[in-house]
């Protein structure tokens, strides 16, 4: 469909409730950045970037502690990868940073398709939509926290199988690479070995282990918790009517999009405390 034809789906009314976002480009535009709120307060930047030939979508941000959050998500392979560098403590005896990877499957609801998303990013390029670059962004809708049990370890060598993106995004995730049962096998229905997922202890009740904060011992095995937030998608399409035609019928069209927020909790299993040392009791 042409730019053109795009255009005029969202044009009238002009009273639409696309969130402005600001261009980044270097020549090309490829990517939108929108300014938002962080649970931790301070002012932070969300990077959207729409791939429509691998039908991927990926969000970056950094957190105010330092924490480098990638997420993808990859719809042609039903699955979306969650990846978190977080720098480390090197006083306390900690690694300079540390790299979680979690991998599940998609739910195709949670944003926009890749299509919709590269056609929002042209009305940025040809300066069809007013840009703010000084605008703080809150999402209209804020969602519940998805709580994931990662029981299974992926094998980074042999994960390019199932994304091609994940040797490239996950690569350095050599202690902390992540999925569930549940999801590989619908992953493993379609092809992939299942060398490539071992399963780690399932709960606390029975491996009898802690979870982290209540572990006294840096060396002792326990279980992790991981929690982070997305503060702006593009999560729904939105639709609007026309007025009655000749024939008395009104036909629906995008005006617009839905803007969500929507936090993640991963519970995972570490082989000892000092690699979990986010996880604090509060």
């Amino acid at each position: 469909m042409s730019f053109r034809m795009y255009a005029g789906e969202i044009s009238p009314p002009v009273r639409i409730s696309l969130l402005v976002v600001t261009l980044v480009s270097l020549g090309i535009c490829s990517e939108l950045k929108v300014r938002v709120r962080l649970s931790d307060g301070l002012i932070g930047e969300e990077i959207l970037d729409a791939n429509s030939e691998n039908d991927d979508i990926t969000v970056e941000f950094k957190q105010g502690d330092g924490t480098h959050i990638t997420v993808v998500f990859d719809f042609k392979r039903d699955v979306r990868i969650v990846r978190a560098l977080i720098l480390g403590e090197p006083e306390r005896g900690q690694n300079q940073y540390q790299v979680l990877c979690f991998v599940s499957r998609l739910d195709h609801h949670e944003i926009i398709p890749t299509e919709s998303m590269a056609r929002l990013r042209q009305l940025f390029c040809d300066g069809i939509l007013q840009k703010n670059p000084h605008l703080v962004r809150t999402a209209e809708e804020k969602r519940g926290v998805e709580h994931l049990h990662m029981d299974m370890v992926v094998n980074v060598s042999h994960a390019g199988h199932l994304n091609t993106l994940i040797h490239n995004v996950c690569k350095e995730a050599h202690e902390g690479f992540y999925t569930r049962t549940a999801d590989t096998k619908h992953w493993l229905d379609k092809g992939i070995e299942a060398i490539e997922f071992e399963p780690l202890p399932q709960t606390v009740d029975v491996s009898g282990l802690q979870r982290c904060p209540s572990t006294l011992d840096l060396w002792q095995p326990c279980f992790c918790s991981y929690h982070l937030r997305l503060e702006w998608l593009p999560c729904l399409l939105k639709y609007c009517r026309s007025r009655r035609g000749a024939a008395g019928r009104t036909n629906p069209y995008k005006c617009g999009i839905r803007s969500c927020s929507k936090g993640y909790r991963f519970d995972y299993y570490v082989p000892h405390k000092q690699l979990c040392p986010w996880d604090e009791e509060t």
